[in-house]
């Protein structure tokens, strides 16, 4: 299989497996079949995996240079991955009417909404952050279309969930998806460290993993 093969199937089994059983239909009948728990840690786990495929994927893809990234654009990427990493640790398993990832709307306080009151998808826009981010830092074909396709993947989920939001919630929409402060609690200190853990680990994973260390060159 060649590389450029090997990416595009990536992205279609990624998008099928990452897509369909988001529907809610189908997330009904796993969730009834799994539980809600169950049901997404094994969407995420599919996900991590998938996700991983695909970045294994590019870096197989011949190498063909679009541009050369200045060194203002590699360092971008820490403060953009600090930020995505806080994104993650403060939404994960949160109450959240509006996005994936969060617990059900029933369990979401207005009085103290979390990440969740001035930002309805924060594991949307923490995506969108490292690709974005990985976007300015990989000047070649194969990471052009890696990263920029989960750009464009994470800003139209963004505009989908809203909108299948508005339908589902009705009349309750305007109220609850108006910004709010996140009103926070002292359990959420767990989280504000959980982020700093996530950061670090993925600055001493990457060179290991991925082959590149990101604080070289600063």
């Amino acid at each position: 299989m060649t590389g450029w093969v090997e990416l595009g199937l990536g992205f279609a089994v990624f998008a099928l497996a990452h897509g369909v059983p988001a529907r809610p239909p189908v997330r009904r009948r796993l969730t009834a079949l799994l539980g809600e728990r169950a049901y997404l840690v094994l969407y995420g786990t599919i996900s991590l995996v998938l996700l991983g495929w695909l970045i294994a994927a590019a870096g197989r893809a011949p190498y063909v240079a679009i541009w050369e990234p200045a060194p203002w654009q590699r360092r971008a990427v820490l403060p953009a991955m600090a930020a995505a990493c806080l994104l993650v640790a403060l939404a994960i398993g949160a109450p959240n009417p509006f996005s994936f990832g969060g617990r059900g709307g029933a369990a979401f306080d207005p009085a103290h909404p979390g990440i969740v009151g001035p930002i309805r998808h924060p594991l949307l826009w923490a995506l969108a952050l490292w690709a974005g981010a990985h976007l300015l830092a990989n000047g070649d074909l194969a990471h052009i279309v890696l990263f920029g396709g989960f750009l464009v993947m994470a800003l139209a989920g963004i505009v989908v969930l809203d909108r299948r939001g508005r339908a589902q919630l009705g009349p309750a929409w305007p109220w609850l998806a108006v910004r709010r402060a996140p009103g926070w609690r002292r359990r959420d200190l767990w989280r504000l460290l959980a982020a700093f853990l996530l950061f670090a680990g993925l600055l001493l994973a990457h060179p290991l993993v991925i082959g590149t260390d990101p604080l070289a060159g600063l």
